[in-house]
């Protein structure tokens, strides 16, 4: 036990600052793009034939970032030019149309409504359901929990019931396996709540988008309050995402 102590004693405060001051990202991150079609030497096709979820659309130019992967694969056949990843992680939207970008400006996340953030501005309790993924942003979600993190500080938590819950978070394509378990878990959550889709399988389906046995994402008929991009989305995209939809970041 001491041993034990001496050594988180050495690791000293390790909870990143965030939304304060600098974060730390890892090498190779990539977030949201830089779309400038003027530079193209190649009419943007050879961007756009090599993604493999279509997510780049040619004329105009634009990708759409709720079925991107972030796989680089289109930076790397345009090379220096159309499309560059930046480091820019804040890539969350209330609304589905603002995550196709054209350009380099970034839409602002529009906050709830006054009533609701009194209501989970303070305290918010989510339901995860994994509707069908691989567990890669169920992962990311996980993460947001540890000491690095610390989702908890800002009132923000997951719960085991959507009884208790206040909204639900959704990752995977939701597969026809799953579709029902997800709406009955949707219609537990008392009113008023909250939904949010997380990666790029929930908001399009990802790359199995298509398949036979998906849906494409949440279903229409469960309204969706926050889209959160990224195959995985990174923590802080996530936390980013969150605490703007609440109003704790302006």
């Amino acid at each position: 036990m001491l041993d034990l102590l001496k050594t988180r004693w050495r690791q000293g405060y390790q909870t990143t600052s965030f939304p304060n001051g600098t974060v730390t990202l890892p090498e190779g991150f990539r977030g949201r793009p830089t779309v400038d079609a003027s530079v193209c030497a190649n009419d943007c096709k050879v961007c756009a034939a090599s993604c493999p979820t279509q997510a780049i659309a040619t004329d105009p130019l634009r990708i759409d970032l709720g079925a991107c992967l972030f796989c680089g694969q289109c930076q790397q056949a345009c090379g220096p030019g159309a499309l560059t990843f930046g480091n820019d992680f804040r890539l969350a939207s209330r609304r589905r149309e603002d995550l196709v970008i054209s350009g380099s400006e970034s839409q602002k996340l529009q906050a709830l409504d006054a009533a609701m953030q009194r209501l989970f501005g303070r305290s918010l309790k989510l339901r995860q359901v994994s509707a069908g993924g691989c567990n890669g942003c169920e992962a990311e979600l996980v993460a947001t929990g540890n000491v690095v993190f610390d989702l908890k500080r800002f009132g923000i938590q997951f719960v085991a019931s959507p009884r208790h819950a206040d909204g639900i978070v959704i990752t995977g394509p939701v597969t026809t396996n799953m579709v029902r378990a997800l709406r009955e878990t949707y219609q537990a959550v008392p009113t008023p709540k909250l939904v949010v889709a997380v990666g790029a399988c929930a908001i399009s389906g990802g790359p199995v988008a298509g398949g036979a046995a998906v849906l494409n994402g949440v279903p229409s008929d469960i309204p969706v309050d926050l889209y959160i991009p990224g195959c995985p989305p990174h923590p802080l995209t996530i936390l980013d995402g969150l605490l703007k939809m609440l109003g704790r970041i302006k």
